[in-house]
């Protein structure tokens, strides 16, 4: 039962590689690109915005994906985040709201993306002639992860808690007298977070968030 258990770890670690590394670096390079377009050079002068994963590769936001691919029902991890200065915004909580916003959108057209993917390999190798072939098998798993993996990452990420994309995303719509007094709160955000993750409380609330946004694209692409 052990090995049984294990294996499976080991095969979601394994499928849900491609397709975290995707949505990390993708993250991150929307960040960027947004940040460019406000008039931000900073991420392209530094060769930010590529897909290449070895740029944005960080150690501890790699390790907690490995960690949580084997012990939690929730596969979190980060990519080295985007440097942003927002000096060059014209107007610094628009822009910021819209740089913030960009990662966790990207997340979720990456997983539009994985479920069209998913159609595609269904139509063209209809599942009830190529199931339990185990490279087919491996492939229609990895697709579907993709599309639950960046769900997670794009929800997590729009909690409201500072320094999170939603935080940012928050202080920029919130009147800028109580905007400032929420964005002191980020000293404490990290600590928070962390509580939070570590006594499952935020479970409960971004796995009806990614289960409906699962069900919603598969159902757009046809797979419902």
């Amino acid at each position: 039962m052990l090995e049984t258990d294990i294996a499976a770890k080991v095969k979601l670690l394994a499928a849900a590689f491609v397709p975290m590394l995707l949505g990390m670096v993708c993250h991150e390079v929307a960040h960027g690109w947004a940040a460019w377009k406000r008039g931000d050079p900073t991420a392209k002068m530094l060769g930010r915005l590529t897909l290449n994963p070895l740029p944005h590769l960080d150690v501890m936001g790699s390790l907690l994906f490995v960690f949580t691919a084997l012990t939690s029902p929730f596969i979190l991890g980060w990519a080295k985040p985007v440097p942003v200065n927002p000096r060059y915004f014209k107007s610094i909580r628009r822009d910021m709201a819209l740089v913030s916003v960009a990662g966790p959108l990207t997340n979720m057209l990456v997983a539009l993306g994985f479920a069209l993917c998913l159609r595609l390999l269904t139509l063209a190798l209809p599942v009830e002639l190529w199931g339990g072939n185990g490279v087919y098998d491996f492939f229609l798993y990895m697709f579907f992860i993709g599309i639950k993996v960046n769900f997670m990452l794009a929800w997590f990420n729009l909690i409201p808690i500072p320094p999170l994309d939603g935080g940012s995303i928050l202080a920029g719509v919130l009147p800028r007298s109580i905007s400032w007094h929420y964005q002191k709160m980020e000293r404490y955000g990290l600590l928070l977070l962390v509580v939070l993750l570590a006594t499952g409380m935020l479970f409960p609330v971004l796995s009806p968030l990614v289960q409906y946004s699962q069900a919603f694209v598969l159902w757009l692409v046809g797979l419902d």
